[in-house]
């Protein structure tokens, strides 16, 4: 079939390559002048199955409670007057029992476990390098009670194929001995060896040039206007003035993903998790982790990306909002200088934010919609990186009207 793809992010990149290789004639459209430029920009770096365990539990809403007033909060509700953030936070609040918990775990696990598979395939099939390291994600607690919970979700994760065990102290500084300093605030920690990380960034540039080698054309510079409905299909979409046709249209805007739908009368509960980034270059003299990190008490995550540490993370729910609030850069900084303070960077912090594309329940949309030539491929939260080439195999299967291989709640 001839398809356009919206969207040149990680997940809309992935799509387009696995569609070209099913044998689809594929364009996609861009607003940016490349791949990658947005929420797939400086996002943690990690490969992240571990991270499966959704916002949305039975302990967030007195977190998200006890977390308001405070400017520096992981996890932040701004009080707004938007009545797409009050349907997002009920349907969030639903989601929160341990039965939906459960199963939403189950899901993410699921499409997580399989992405990393076809992301390792990839690997294999091309020469894509994108300061990646197969060393595991190690999740470090410095809260007893925050250790005991996260026992019994590593349990809970296991039971669906995802081995994370718990780790001794010694064992968090044996996994990675850049901790040694931080040792009086750690209480335990949990591992998985499977994990990995990498620059997001540079895979969905690199996997946008080799989509090109295989007859992908991408428009860039084009912000998509509108989808044009014609007989109960999509006949066109408008981008940067010009339309284009094809026989079926795959949406994966992201956190925008909602606003272009919604004339169409589809309404997603998609809402922007805004995320803060600080990039730092390092030195030879510079002691930094080499193994992922995950601290998720104060939801951040530390990824060594070649010469550079990611730190990033956090969760603001304000709208389409973009601009850097200097207390939340401070945030992170101020973490990573307590786990990290011998960390001797060789220059100044680059911060940076983007709107992460979050359903109530961590489980995103892939399949075909309720227009039976318009397909989604959005709602990935924190894991669109993780979940990006197992979520482009499958909305490839879908397309192809072939049965994807994980055992996932598709539309």
């Amino acid at each position: 079939m001839k398809l356009v793809v919206l969207g040149a992010g990680v997940v809309g990149v992935s799509s387009a390559w696995y569609l070209a290789k099913a044998g689809h004639q594929v364009t996609v459209l861009e607003r940016q002048s490349a791949a990658g430029l947005e929420t797939s920009f400086a996002n943690g770096g990690q490969i992240s199955v571990s991270h499966a365990e959704p916002w949305s539990n039975p302990h967030a809403p007195l977190r998200a409670l006890a977390w308001m007033r405070r400017e520096d909060a992981p996890l932040l509700f701004r009080p707004r007057r938007d009545a797409a953030l009050l349907d997002w936070s009920l349907r969030f609040l639903r989601e929160c029992t341990p039965r939906r918990t459960r199963e939403n775990m189950r899901q993410i696990v699921t499409l997580a476990l399989y992405s990393r598979r076809q992301l390792q395939a990839l690997r294999a099939e091309t020469s894509l390098a994108y300061d990646h390291l197969e060393r595991g994600i190690l999740h470090v607690y410095t809260d007893r009670r925050e250790f005991a919970t996260a026992i019994r979700a590593a349990a809970v994760l296991r039971e669906f194929g995802c081995e994370r065990r718990a780790v001794s102290v010694d064992e968090c500084i044996a996994i990675e001995p850049a901790l040694a300093a931080a040792r009086s605030l750690l209480v335990g920690g949990d591992f998985t060896a499977a994990d990995e990380s990498g620059d997001a960034h540079r895979f969905t540039q690199q996997l946008a040039a080799l989509c090109v080698e295989r007859g992908v054309v991408f428009r860039y510079g084009v912000a998509v206007d509108r989808l044009t409905p014609s007989g109960g299909r999509v006949s066109a979409v408008t981008a940067g003035g010009e339309s284009y046709h094809a026989d079926a249209y795959v949406v994966a805007l992201g956190s925008y993903t909602p606003l272009l739908l919604r004339p169409l009368g589809l309404r997603l509960p998609i809402y922007p998790a805004k995320g803060y980034s600080a990039t730092l270059p390092l030195g030879a003299d510079s002691i930094a982790p080499s193994v992922s990190l995950t601290d998720d008490g104060h939801k951040l995550v530390f990824s060594r990306l070649g010469q550079r540490l990611r730190i990033a993370g956090t969760a603001e729910f304000n709208g389409y909002d973009r601009e850097l609030n200097k207390v939340r850069c401070a945030a992170l900084m101020n973490r990573a200088n307590q786990l990290f303070p011998a960390l001797r960077p060789a220059g100044e912090p680059q911060f940076w934010c983007g709107l992460r594309p979050a359903t109530p329940s961590n489980v995103p949309l892939i399949g075909r919609s309720a227009i039976p030539n318009l397909y989604l491929n959005s709602g990935h939260g924190t894991l669109g990186w993780t979940m990006a080439c197992g979520s482009g195999a499958a909305l490839a299967d879908i397309v192809s009207g072939r049965t994807p291989e994980p055992s996932f709640r598709f539309l």
